[in-house]
């Protein structure tokens, strides 16, 4: 009788069974969830898209209905370094054995449908969800939205955190192409948070058509920011006006903890302002503002990857007022705007490491170094990957603080981002070092 495989090992079959890494469209995975029965009617289901935003909005919706004592299932995706990291369920990644059962049981029922590792992960999640006693389900879209394999599973309840340009080969070249694919998860009679100002007229549009509810920043919900903390005002189910007061300002962007507490107040009447401030106080998450430490050097590492991100994360660096310099590390993949994130980035840069990915999607070094502009007047460094980066800039600060008359190594900032893979490298770099 032959060993069971290990996750690793299902892993490895998955990714080399498609001909494609992503291959969008419904039709193979709703076929074998069909076989697989699936039915999540039994929870409250949340729908996340969104350009920026998804994995922050997620996670704070999680941490506030487990606070309020609801049982949570969150898919989200990628992960960082490890597979299971991606389906959680009551507070705690799942376990190998647990998503093994899962694709066995798929792999049972998939007949000679061929699916992508994605489609496998989230009819993983979708079956290990039904199989424990849920009361909500939430499910970060991976691409897109209308296309994404999440959207097999009607939401009860969707959120729309931002749309800009990403993705483009795949979601269209315009706002009003990715609005309206992103908008695919909105269901008829069933109501949706749109965290936007000013979103494509597609998104309206599309809500209009279907019969969708949709609330809108700065229509029907919004936030002031105050000194040490936020109010937020919206409405409820019935259009009556809601206010909390001394809300706690989170690690992660105030703009998504708006939408997150409108979709509360709609899908939860009763949730007390207390109950969201401890979700929100419990709210961090890997490579999203995560703080670090390199030595006696703050070290921030965030997956920003586009330009939205890129400028979101140069305004938080400003608000840390950082008295020395900051050094970043960047590294991305080849299909992103990679000049506009080094633009958005480059206000607050005092010294660029430049680092090659791996992959036949990564950008090298030189390349990435290239498309900085000649005016950009800060040091440049190009490094093969990104331990290397991470290990001479720690080298420097250290030299420079033994030689350097007057300098402070905590004075400093290290910036890491542009990808998941930068982030996850570095991590893995930071637990080789404790």
């Amino acid at each position: 009788m032959s060993q069971p495989l290990t996750l690793d090992q299902w892993l490895a079959r998955i990714e080399a069974g498609h001909p494609t890494e992503i291959e969008m469209g419904l039709s193979r995975v709703a076929e074998v969830a069909r076989a697989m029965q699936i039915d999540l009617s039994f929870a409250k289901v949340i729908t996340v898209a969104g350009t920026n935003g998804k994995g922050s909005t997620t996670k704070m919706l999680d941490c506030i209905l487990s606070a309020a004592g609801f049982a949570t299932g969150v898919y989200t995706s990628p992960h960082f370094v490890q597979y299971n990291e991606r389906i959680r369920i009551r507070g705690c990644d799942a376990s190998d054995e647990d998503i093994c059962d899962a694709f066995s049981i798929i792999d049972q029922c998939r007949g000679d449908v061929s699916l992508t590792y994605f489609e496998y992960g989230t009819l993983a999640a979708f079956w290990l969800f039904q199989h424990t006693a849920l009361d909500f389900i939430i499910l970060e879209v991976g691409l897109g939205g209308r296309l994404d394999a999440v959207n097999i599973i009607d939401a009860d309840i969707a959120i729309l955190t931002s749309v800009s340009l990403d993705h483009v080969e795949w979601l269209g070249d315009s706002l009003d192409k990715i609005g309206y694919e992103k908008a695919g998860v909105f269901r008829t009679n069933r109501p949706a948070v749109c965290g936007m100002f000013d979103p494509p007229r597609s998104v309206i549009d599309h809500a209009q058509s279907i019969g969708t509810s949709l609330y809108r920043r700065g229509i029907d919900f919004d936030m002031q920011e105050q000194a040490s903390h936020w109010r937020w005002q919206g409405i409820n189910a019935k259009s009556e006006p809601v206010v909390f007061d001394d809300l706690l300002i989170p690690s992660l962007p105030l703009q998504n903890a708006a939408s997150v507490v409108q979709a509360l107040v709609l899908m939860v009447p009763t949730i007390d302002p207390k109950i969201i401030n401890d979700g929100l106080s419990r709210s961090k998450m890997t490579g999203r503002m995560q703080v670090e430490s390199l030595g006696d050097t703050p070290m921030i590492l965030d997956v920003a990857h586009n330009p939205e991100a890129a400028l979101y994360l140069a305004q938080r660096v400003l608000k840390l007022q950082t008295a020395g310099k900051v050094r970043l590390i960047l590294g991305m993949l080849a299909d992103k705007d990679r000049e506009a994130v080094i633009n958005a980035l480059a206000p607050v840069v005092s010294e660029w490491h430049f680092v090659s990915l791996k992959g036949p999607r990564a950008s090298s070094a030189q390349s990435l170094a290239s498309l900085a502009s000649s005016s950009l007047d800060s040091a440049t460094f190009l490094h093969a990957n990104v331990a290397d980066a991470v290990e001479k800039v720690a080298r420097a600060i250290e030299y420079e603080s033994q030689h350097r008359a007057g300098f402070k190594a905590s004075d400093d900032l290290v910036l890491v981002c542009g990808s998941f893979l930068t982030v996850t490298e570095a991590l893995k770099w930071l637990t080789r070092q404790a």
